[in-house]
């Protein structure tokens, strides 16, 4: 009797367990997916053709600028992929001592990917107001990956994971720019000018925005609960 009783009580809150795991998976291998695309598609090609006539294809100064560029793009790549992984808590749970070192990977991705952005700023041809929305996005990016190493620092698990969340949403930003001005309605608007400036504050504000949203009502659920 007690063996039926405990099997119809696990059984149901498998049954819960299920669907969720299946959303997260899919979630995992759609932003994982994304990633690898983005990366295939913009970034390698800085990569296979190295030349100055390659880079200069998408900025006049990108050849002379080679260096921050690569330090930039190598440091975002590293973090766009290996990002993911600290989100999947049966990865994290299983191996432990590999999650803390692809967590400092990322932020090292990180730190490296931020130089070369904000050295990029600076030297941008497209205007004062698109370097400056690469500015924030570039100071948004070091910031919320410096409060999640702040916070594991002083054991402060749960909030990391927030901030780690929040790092990943503006590391993503990136495969977001692409998305808003090379795809769907957003890319036949003009001037082309404007759309760049836009973009480079929508692709990382709004997204964050929502962000918050939800941590914030998981956070007020959970303590209702």
């Amino acid at each position: 009797m007690s063996t039926v009783a405990a099997s119809g009580q696990v059984l149901p809150s498998e049954k819960r367990k299920t669907p969720y795991f299946a959303i997260k998976l899919l979630g995992f291998a759609s932003i994982l997916s994304v990633a690898v695309f983005f990366v295939r598609h913009y970034v390698f090609f800085y990569y296979l053709h190295y030349n100055q006539a390659g880079f200069s294809q998408s900025a006049p100064n990108y050849w002379a600028m080679r260096g921050w560029l690569l330090m930039h793009i190598t440091g975002g790549m590293t973090a766009l992929l290996i990002g993911p992984w600290q989100f999947w808590t049966g990865f994290r749970m299983r191996y432990a001592q590999l999650h803390r070192w692809t967590g400092r990977i990322f932020l090292c991705g990180v730190a490296i990917g931020s130089i070369g952005a904000f050295r990029l700023v600076f030297a941008t041809t497209f205007g004062w107001a698109f370097g400056v929305g690469l500015f924030g996005l570039a100071l948004a990016w070091v910031t919320t990956a410096g409060m999640a190493y702040y916070a594991i620092l002083n054991g402060r698990v749960a909030i990391h994971k927030e901030w780690m969340v929040r790092a990943y949403v503006v590391t993503f930003a990136f495969v977001t720019f692409r998305i808003i001005t090379d795809y769907g309605p957003t890319s036949h608007l003009k001037p082309e000018a404007d759309l760049a400036v836009t973009a480079a504050w929508a692709c990382w504000a709004f997204p964050l925005l929502v962000t918050e949203v939800i941590l914030q009502l998981r956070r007020m659920y959970t303590a209702v609960l």
